[in-house]
């Protein structure tokens, strides 16, 4: 069984990267550090002291370096939770529960030898990690990145670094004008397909990966409260009944969910 672990971990930088992003790393205690074993695609569930804000929020790992017992998050600023987070000083503390949920298969069957990583928005975060893992296993996959605008697009050197990149903005300040889905890369023949991202944006990736008859796995946002199967707030309908995100999931193979 997976070992999932409640502990206070201390803030070592949160740097702004734009309006809307910032990035936490934060250092697990050495007791703590040794027992996590993060895959791409999990995620923890942080709390907040904000005020009115009750609940713990879902949020991706972007990187975790075992040596140093680090782990970092992309964040969006979108509400109260988040805005606190933005707030935090060197030295504060973060309450996380984690690591949570299954994340994506990384086993070289079923990845191949040329792998497809789409990403749109925050949803760079597990991308950027996933993407990392496979450059460590002799595996260089190409990431598709979508933003709306050249300043949301986060990680450039941490991605040119591990990846073959394209890039698409919808206003045209970065890469191809338009969506990841529209890129020249679609044109070439690929093992398997990964995304994370606005769903629409990854139920037409996977819609697209069924057409080259290629395996496709999703790592999908539902809103979550409890992060552990309980409150039920994070369902969806697969073709094996219905299922809580959290716990199941995040990640799911495409050909087993219903909704796309």
């Amino acid at each position: 069984m997976k070992k999932i672990l409640t502990t206070r971990a201390v803030v070592v930088s949160n740097t702004s990267l734009n309006s809307c992003y910032y990035i936490i790393t934060v250092a697990l205690p050495k007791d703590v550090a040794s027992s996590w074993h993060p895959l791409p695609g999990s995620f923890v569930q942080i709390a907040a002291n904000a005020p009115d804000v009750f609940l713990r929020r879902p949020i991706s790992i972007a990187s975790f370096n075992a040596t140093r017992g680090e782990l970092s998050f992309l964040i969006q600023q979108v509400g109260k939770a988040t805005t606190w987070w933005r707030s935090l000083t060197v030295g504060s503390l973060l309450d996380i529960i984690g690591p949570l949920g299954n994340g994506f298969t990384t086993n070289k069957q079923f990845v191949g030898s040329k792998p497809l990583l789409v990403a749109g928005g925050v949803g760079i975060a597990p991308i950027r990690m996933l993407a990392e893992a496979l450059q460590n296993d002799g595996i260089t996959p190409t990431v598709l990145y979508g933003a709306r605008s050249k300043e949301l697009f986060v990680f450039r050197e941490e991605l040119h670094a591990i990846c073959s990149l394209q890039v698409s903005t919808e206003d045209g300040s970065l890469g191809k004008k338009g969506f990841v889905t529209e890129l020249p890369a679609w044109v070439e023949d690929y093992t398997s397909v990964f995304t994370c991202g606005p769903r629409a944006m990854m139920n037409a990736v996977a819609r697209m990966a069924k057409a080259k008859g290629v395996p496709c796995e999703l790592s999908l946002e539902n809103r979550m409260a409890c992060g552990i199967g309980v409150c039920l707030c994070c369902v969806e309908k697969t073709t094996q009944g219905n299922v809580c995100v959290c716990s199941e999931g995040p990640v799911f193979r495409a050909d087993k969910l219903v909704n796309i």
